[in-house]
């Protein structure tokens, strides 16, 4: 099969989405994680607009990508200039690119509304900024801004600018869903008309303001298009870009076509999560592909069946984009859950073991009193090691207290928590203060046990969620507390419910550190 382009905007698309925005270092850093995927084109953004893209393209350069060509953003020149004097222009050129992409008007509603010129000069000025960029650059790439509008309103008009485009010696012109409206039915006979046109090679570019942005970037690949642009994790304005993440797995697997090496697929949920992780957002955990739940089986037969033949619930074998089969633990399991688990966890189960159903009973009993485990597999792992009487006795909490208290109408409440800690035959008894009574009490808890079990020191809590239980008892409501903590290696989660939070949230926490030495004594021997 044909060898597809793969277009990265998301260094410029993707940073016009609410929420996101990247330092310098942190865009040459996706730019070398893109890089390492195998992405063809960077977009590393439009230095004619801010100092900052300025800046990325003389930092790029430093460094040294494998095979991504740097491609510099723009637009046409302005109205009533030419090419050798606008700014515009000039700044991309300076920006010294692999590639350049500008966009062009193509809808005859902006072009008489937005840029307030004859279509006949706007025809002109795509022309013209094409041809002089092609005589300083490289490779020009043209975007054919809001096309799919355009030409649902002036098929004849949208047409005659991708000629003007074509006429300059563009090596690529791309079709842009720019508002999103676009379905996927549409997308066959508007390619059709476009290819009878034009010959250069045609790619896609989709917003997803429809749901539709994947869908209708493989279907212009179907179609003919042979270079595809989009962002990772569909970042992007309003509801966001084609979502690569998606993209590059489906042209691979199911389409047969060549555009990234099978280990660098591999790399695909860990450079998703890595770009997650440095917008600062938490990642989606049901995006497909890469998402935590894209392969978790939760219903018992769902579980039987994949352990058998995983083909029978999953549309490809996760591994191949460096995700795993995971399997959920709840009230609707059975045996085949709690076996799968205990095998993912080390732990000897055998399926006709009493023991099996007491565990799976007792996780239907804690589930009905608001126990969720989907989250929180270190709490679960350590359940079933309790029934098995395999877990070590590292310390008891002989009790614990909270103090809120606030002196003043204006000052902050402050709390301080103590806690009274058992290891051996030795009682440690501390206090400390926090940020809330969540937080003090998460201190004194560690203050206390640190001096038996300094490894604690590495574990972070990075997410504390509170849950009320729906039972229309108002403010007297049970509560779910998930936590997710982790050291420098891994992450785990860890549950609690109680009628009081601080309760829920000294459950969770303990697992937390719990599990933490679980999993030190394990690596250890």
């Amino acid at each position: 099969m044909s060898l597809i382009q793969l277009y990265d905007t998301t260094l410029r698309d993707g940073t016009q989405a609410e929420d996101i925005s990247f330092l310098v270092a942190d865009k040459i850093r996706v730019a070398e994680k893109l890089d390492e995927l195998g992405i063809h084109y960077i977009e590393g953004g439009w230095p004619g607009s801010n100092p900052k893209d300025i800046s990325f393209f003389r930092e790029i350069k430093k460094v040294r990508l494998t095979q991504a060509k740097v491609a510099a953003f723009g637009s046409t020149r302005r109205a009533k200039t030419t090419p050798d004097k606008d700014n515009n222009i000039r700044t991309l050129i300076q920006a010294e690119p692999d590639t350049v992409t500008i966009f062009g008007k193509t809808w005859d509603f902006h072009v008489r509304e937005a840029l307030r010129i004859s279509l006949e000069e706007n025809l002109e000025l795509i022309n013209d900024s094409l041809a002089y960029l092609k005589n300083h650059v490289g490779e020009v790439v043209y975007d054919a801004e809001h096309f799919f509008d355009g030409y649902k309103a002036n098929p004849d008009y949208a047409l005659q600018t991708l000629k003007a485009a074509e006429a300059a010696g563009v090596d690529c012109i791309v079709l842009c869903d720019t508002n999103g409206g676009t379905l996927p039915h549409e997308i066959p006979a508007i390619m059709e008309k476009v290819r009878a046109t034009v010959a250069t090679p045609l790619g896609i570019h989709a917003h997803n303001d429809s749901e539709c942005a994947v869908a209708n970037s493989l279907m212009a690949v179907a179609c003919g298009a042979v270079h595809v642009q989009g962002t990772i994790n569909g970042f992007g304005e309003r509801c966001g870009n084609a979502n690569l993440c998606s993209i590059i797995p489906a042209l691979k697997l199911k389409f047969g076509h060549e555009c990234i090496s099978d280990e660098q697929l591999k790399t695909l949920r860990i450079l998703s999560r890595t770009i997650y992780e440095m917008a600062n957002l938490i990642p989606n955990k049901h995006q497909p592909y890469v998402g935590n739940s894209a392969f978790a089986h939760k219903g018992g037969v769902h579980v039987s069946a994949i352990q058998r033949h995983p083909e029978t619930y999953e549309h490809i074998r996760p591994e191949l984009v460096g995700n795993v089969t995971r399997v959920l633990v709840s009230d609707l399991s059975g045996r085949s859950n709690i076996l799968a688990k205990a095998e993912q966890f080390n732990i000897n189960l055998d399926s006709k073991d009493p023991l099996t159903q007491e565990i799976l009973e007792n996780i239907k009993d804690l589930e009905n009193r608001g126990f969720q485990f989907e989250g929180a597999e270190a709490s679960f792992e350590l359940l079933m090691r309790r029934a098995l009487g395999t877990l070590r006795h590292y310390f008891s909490v002989i009790g614990f207290r909270v103090i809120d208290s606030k002196r003043h109408e204006e000052e902050k409440p402050s709390s301080e928590a103590t806690v009274q800690v058992k290891v051996g035959g030795r009682i440690e008894h501390t206090a400390a203060e926090g940020n809330g009574p969540v937080n003090a009490l998460d201190h004194a808890l560690r203050k206390a046990l640190e001096s038996f079990y300094p490894q604690l020191r590495d574990v972070r809590l990075f997410d504390y969620k509170v849950r009320v239980l729906p039972a229309g008892k108002g403010t007297a409501s049970m509560t779910r507390v998930l936590i997710e903590s982790g050291d420098k290696t891994s992450r785990w989660g860890t549950v609690g419910v109680s009628d009081n939070i601080i309760d829920a949230s000294y459950q969770a926490l303990v697992d937390a550190l719990l599990y933490k030495l679980v999993k030190d004594q394990e690596q250890a021997g």
